[in-house]
C-alpha cells in the first residue's frame, strides 16, 4: 500500500508539488501518492483531519495556512517554534508534528546550488508570509 501525502493550500491548482514528489518517488524507489488539496479558507483543520482519516502520513502546507498549521500541530520542531509557522506536517500515533523547512531549504539552495557563503553575512529577505518567517 502506498504512503499518502498531500499539499494543502488555497489556491492550490498551480502547485507542482505532486509532480516533484512523483519524480522523487520514482528516483528513490518509494511507493507513495501525493495530491493537491484545496482547503476551505475557514476549515484548514478539517482538511487535515480528512487526510489523516484517509490514512495520510503527512502534508506540505502552503498559503495561506502556515500559521493555521502551527496552531494545529501537537508537537513542534525548534525551527517551527522559532519561525512561528509550519510548512510540513507529519501524522503518527503521537499526534501531528509540525516543522518549518522554508529557511533551511532556502539557505541550502543558496550555499549548495548558487555557491554563495552566507555564514556570518547579513541577508535581506523580502516577504511577509509564512515562508519569510522560516
Amino acid at each position: 500500500m502506498a504512503d499518502r501525502y498531500a499539499v494543502i493550500g488555497h489556491p492550490i491548482a498551480h502547485s507542482k508539488s505532486p509532480d516533484i514528489h512523483a519524480a522523487f518517488a520514482r528516483q528513490t524507489g518509494q511507493i507513495l501518492t501525493y495530491d493537491k488539496r484545496l482547503a476551505p479558507l475557514d476549515d484548514f483543520a478539517g482538511s487535515v483531519r480528512a487526510l489523516i482519516a484517509e490514512g495520510g502520513r503527512g502534508a506540505n502546507v502552503t498559503v495561506p495556512f502556515k500559521l493555521d498549521a502551527f496552531a494545529l500541530a501537537t508537537t513542534l520542531s525548534e525551527r517551527a517554534r522559532a519561525a512561528g509557522a509550519v510548512n510540513t506536517l507529519r501524522f503518527d500515533a503521537a499526534g501531528v508534528f509540525g516543522d518549518n523547512t522554508d529557511g533551511a531549504g532556502l539557505v541550502t539552495d543558496i550555499v549548495v546550488n548558487a555557491g554563495i557563503a552566507v555564514r556570518g553575512r547579513r541577508v535581506l529577505l523580502l516577504g511577509a508570509g509564512g515562508a519569510a518567517r522560516g
